[in-house]
């Protein structure tokens, strides 16, 4: 449950701007990491928020409105998946949070940054743990971060729709590693994330041949 009380305790000033900062899409095999970054009214109370992973879509959606029209100053910032490649996904992240803070165009007092990480900040910050469970402006970014990134999967769905994203979001589900193996890795995939397709080739073979079969059995 929030602590509505949290954010506060960093204020040294009535007018400190205390800055929530959480990311989105560290597990999946495709797509960006996303991160949200949000500074909200000293005394606001947003009924309903909670660590966006606990949320219903429809209840994130409706908040994602809310938090946007009420925030003094919000950001998205992310990382491709080249760079997740390229530089490894707690780095790519850490990345994705700058460039979110970045993007809000004003300088906070204070980070706050959900994790344990707050390497490469450069601007007085806080690590929280399960910081989107305890800070209102954690929660509203990983909100932000959360809504973006699935309506990016949705565009993804479109462009190869024969990998499901629409569903899945990018995450290693079954039918996403089917996919993958069956189809070969799409532009959007992480190469570092599908050394399963090694690992786990005769899993895979026996899925593939499972779906074949299926197939077969619905054309008749």
């Amino acid at each position: 449950m929030l602590d509505y009380g949290f954010d506060a305790g960093f204020r040294k000033n009535a007018e400190d701007l205390i800055c929530g900062v959480d990311e989105a899409g560290r597990g999946p095999l495709a797509g960006p990491v996303v991160a949200g970054a949000c500074i909200l009214p000293p005394d606001i109370v947003i009924p309903g928020l909670d660590d966006s992973k606990k949320l219903t879509e429809k209840k994130r959606d409706a908040l994602y409105d809310v938090i946007i029209s009420k925030a003094l100053y919000w950001g998205i910032g992310e990382a491709s998946p080249a760079e997740i490649d390229e530089y490894n996904i707690l780095n790519a992240s850490l990345l994705a949070m700058r460039r979110a803070i970045e993007a809000m165009g004003v300088l906070p007092h204070h980070l706050l940054i959900d994790g344990n990480q707050t390497r490469g900040f450069t601007l007085p910050c806080t690590a929280v743990v399960h910081g989107d469970a305890t800070s209102q402006s954690i929660a509203a970014a990983s909100v932000l971060a959360k809504v973006t990134r699935d309506r990016m999967c949705e565009g993804m769905d479109s462009e190869y729709p024969a990998y499901g994203f629409a569903g899945h979001k990018g995450y290693p589900t079954k039918a996403h590693k089917l996919a993958v193996y069956r189809y070969g890795p799409a532009p959007c995939h992480r190469r570092s994330f599908l050394s399963f397709l090694e690992k786990d080739r005769e899993k895979l073979e026996k899925w593939l041949a499972e779906a074949l079969d299926k197939e077969k059995e619905s054309s008749r």
